[in-house]
C-alpha cells in the first residue's frame, strides 16, 4: 500500500516583498514639502524626511535612492512632459496656450517651493542640472518645437527659427515675474507677453 506525499508547505514571502504601501508614499512626500519650506534643499535631508513622515530612512530609500530623485519625483508631477503640443491654429493662439500651462505649472505650491533651490543647486552640481533639465525643459521644448513647427507649415514664421530662443522669450518673463519677483500674473499681462513672443519670433532672422 502506498501512501500519498504529505504536501509540501507553503511558502512565505521573504520580507521586504510586500508591495510598498501608497499610504506611507504620500506621507514621505508631504514630509518633503514640509522640510522644504522649513530647510531648502540644500540643508533638506533624509534623515528629516523620514522623521517628519514618521517612517525608517528605509522606507524612504526603498522608493527614492537619494533626496534629489525625490524631489524629482514631485517636480515630474506637475511637468509638462506629456502634455499635448498647442494646436489652436494660430502662432499667437500656440504662445498664448504655452504660456498659461507654465504659468499654472508655476504657481503649483511644489514648483514654487522647490524649483528656485534646485536651479540654485544645479549651478553648483552637473548632475542635478542634468536632472533638472530632463525633468523640467524636455517637455518645454519639445511643446515649443511643435509649435513653431506648426507656425512655419502655416507660413507664419520663415524656415529655420530657433525654437530654444522662442521658448526663452516666452518663459524668461514669465519665469522672472512669478518665482522670482512673485507678481501676480493676471491675463492681460499673458496676452501681451504673447504678443511680444511672436512679435519677436517675426522679427528674428531665419
Amino acid at each position: 500500500m502506498t501512501t500519498d506525499p504529505a504536501p509540501a508547505p507553503s511558502r512565505r514571502a521573504p520580507a521586504g516583498a510586500a508591495v510598498l504601501r501608497e499610504d506611507v508614499t504620500e506621507a514621505i512626500r508631504a514630509a518633503v514639502l514640509e522640510e522644504l519650506a522649513a530647510v531648502g534643499f540644500s540643508r533638506m535631508s533624509i534623515e528629516g524626511i523620514a522623521r517628519r513622515a514618521g517612517v525608517g530612512k528605509t522606507a524612504v530609500y526603498r522608493r527614492w535612492k537619494s533626496k534629489l530623485h525625490l524631489v524629482l519625483d514631485l517636480v515630474g508631477a506637475f511637468a509638462v512632459d506629456g502634455l499635448p503640443v498647442p494646436a489652436t491654429g494660430s502662432l499667437y493662439g500656440d504662445v498664448r496656450a504655452l504660456l498659461e500651462v507654465m504659468s499654472h505649472v508655476l504657481r503649483h505650491p511644489v514648483a514654487s517651493a522647490v524649483i528656485p533651490d534646485l536651479l540654485v543647486e544645479a549651478a553648483r552640481n552637473p548632475e542635478i542640472a542634468d536632472a533638472v533639465r530632463g525633468a523640467l525643459l524636455d517637455g518645454e521644448r519639445r511643446m515649443a518645437e511643435g509649435i513653431i513647427t506648426d507656425a512655419v507649415a502655416r507660413g507664419e514664421l520663415p524656415a529655420g527659427v530657433d525654437a530654444a530662443r522662442a521658448l526663452d522669450l516666452a518663459i524668461g518673463p514669465l519665469y522672472w515675474r512669478q518665482a522670482v519677483v512673485r507678481e501676480p500674473v493676471p491675463a492681460s499681462y499673458l496676452d501681451d507677453l504673447a504678443r511680444s513672443v511672436v512679435a519677436g519670433l517675426r522679427s528674428s532672422p531665419a
